[in-house]
């Protein structure tokens, strides 16, 4: 009963909180939170920096899959997700609810479109072993967007949950390094 406009809707309640006590903000997330970083980017151009983690733009299913899906969410609640190997820091859900899949997937439409709204310094990084995340969306975001200032960086050893795999140390660097350069850069 949830759609991606609730998402949204809490992101930007959260946003304009952080908005009434911050002289800058920075908006980031992982997966389908990059995504509302994203979102949140395109509407609010005073952002001071975006960064997407294994962003949920594209997902890596054949479009003979995502039909099936789009045709099983009305009967079927949930598939099973892969959790091989998963950190011991993860804590999402063991399954995939697919009527929240079809709204991922309406919510990649409405981020595709407001790409040439970012104009924010962005970060991209994402997981060379993702099995999620389809491997052209780093590009796809980087191309869209109108900033300058953009970033990708691939982790070799990491897969879709970046923020909690091996390579968190390497991450933080790029990314305090990003920030730094890139909040230096805008004065």
């Amino acid at each position: 009963q949830v759609h991606w406009q609730d998402w949204t809707a809490a992101a930007e309640q959260s946003y304009q909180e952080l908005r009434a006590h911050c002289q800058k903000i920075i908006v980031g997330g992982e997966s389908m939170g990059a995504l509302v970083a994203l979102y949140l980017a395109a509407r609010h151009p005073e952002a001071a920096a975006v960064l997407a983690y294994a962003p949920a733009l594209k997902l890596n299913q054949s479009t003979a899959a995502l039909v099936k899906l789009r045709l099983a969410a009305p009967f079927v609640a949930a598939s099973p997700k892969d959790l091989t190997n998963p950190s011991p820091n993860w804590q999402g859900y063991p399954v995939n609810p697919l009527k929240g899949v079809l709204q991922l997937l309406a919510f990649q439409k409405a981020v595709r479109k407001l790409l040439p709204r970012i104009h924010q310094p962005l970060l991209v990084v994402q997981g060379r072993l993702d099995k999620t995340v389809h491997p052209s969306v780093g590009e796809m975001i980087l191309q869209g967007i109108s900033s300058p200032v953009k970033a990708l960086h691939w982790m070799e050893n990491s897969t879709h949950i970046v923020l909690l795999d091996q390579e968190i140390d390497e991450i933080t660097r790029l990314t305090l390094d990003f920030l730094q350069a890139a909040l230096a850069q805008a004065g």
